[in-house]
């Protein structure tokens, strides 16, 4: 029997939604969420992963786990509402272990992908050969991910493929808030493994994102956070908030990486590496939206945009329902403390 969460931060399911812009400024409170990571920390962790082995640097995730579960009240709560959403009313404390977990073990592969460790894993895939397809035709092509599993275990993909070249992947982020941890990943990673960024919010990101494209490359995006636009912010920021049901309740989304794939006419795929436990990794490839073809008219254009998102949206309802652990937004991503 599960031991429940005995949190004080529950709060009741009812309510109205606040406004579009109230709710996409909440939302959006994670981008202004300081990183907690300690750059002494981070570098002794590396060390131990690169010098000791995974297995050795494994033991570190348990107390590490415990540390974020006992001592961040704001994430445990907001964890606790998702994992009553995703798995009932009777997850418990061992549920939140579980997930954070999860979270530390994906977090601690990301340095033997980057450096091109795939022989530690045992990665199993899915559906991408239409998105090979769609590179090696030279068009490029945006792959839709979210917060949940690892999206570097994109690498297994990367590698050579015979007589076709690597993969070519861009990451659309924003980067403001992890720059610590993104420094030190990007100083451990093999030079042709270091992820491409293209940051959020800057003014020449979508030419910079349509070059890639025009070059054959791959546009990874993590679409299940909202930030918030100005009015001169780039297009790829100037989308809808619209509110949406989510594992049973309203959510707000934002439609506008996929605004920008239909400016771009570029065809969508829904990719997600699931982390299993150990060291498996299912990573899976869905086609989500075409937008290479121009629509008709305006009003056709935004009914493709709209079926994307909510694709998107069940696609991504689907995971949480099946890989409940691999959740890793841990802000006030329903706005309950916003009300």
């Amino acid at each position: 029997m599960r031991k429940q969460f005995d949190d004080s931060g529950s709060s009741a399911e009812a309510g109205a939604r606040s406004g579009a812009a109230a709710g996409t400024k909440a939302q959006a409170d994670w981008s202004r969420t300081p990183e907690r990571s300690n750059m002494f920390a981070l570098r002794v962790i590396a060390w131990i992963a690169l010098t000791l082995g995974r297995r050795a640097a494994r033991l570190l995730l348990v107390p590490i786990s415990l540390y974020f579960l006992l001592m961040l009240p704001t994430p445990r709560r907001n964890i606790k509402r998702y994992l009553f959403r995703a798995i009932g009313p009777q997850a418990g404390w061992g549920d939140g272990y579980r997930l954070l977990h999860a979270f530390a073990s994906t977090v601690l592969d990301r340095i033997y992908f980057l450096r091109g460790r795939m022989d530690l894993f045992d990665v199993r895939m899915s559906g991408n050969e239409p998105v090979e397809a769609e590179v090696d035709s030279g068009r490029g092509a945006f792959l839709m991910g979210a917060h949940v599993g690892s999206f570097e275990a994109l690498g297994a993909c990367r590698q050579h493929r015979p007589g076709h070249g690597t993969l070519r992947l861009a990451m659309l982020m924003f980067t403001d808030n992890a720059q610590r941890i993104v420094s030190v990943l990007n100083a451990l990673a093999l030079p042709e493994l270091r992820p491409h960024v293209i940051p959020l919010g800057r003014p020449n990101s979508m030419l910079a994102l349509r070059d890639w494209l025009d070059a054959g490359g791959l546009g990874g995006l993590l679409a299940d956070r909202t930030l918030p636009a100005a009015e001169d912010a780039p297009v790829q920021q100037r989308g809808n908030s619209i509110t949406l049901p989510f594992l049973g309740h309203p959510a707000t989304f934002n439609d506008g990486p996929f605004r920008l794939a239909a400016l771009l006419r570029r065809k969508v795929f829904f990719m997600s590496g699931m982390y299993v436990g150990g060291n498996r990794y299912d990573v899976r490839f869905e086609p989500l939206a075409d937008f290479s073809e121009r629509p008709a008219d305006a009003a056709e254009r935004e009914r493709l945009i709209r079926e994307a998102l909510e694709a998107y949206v069940g696609r991504l309802e689907s995971l949480c329902r099946a890989y409940p652990y691999n959740w890793f937004n841990f802000h006030d991503f329903w706005l309950e403390d916003a009300r």
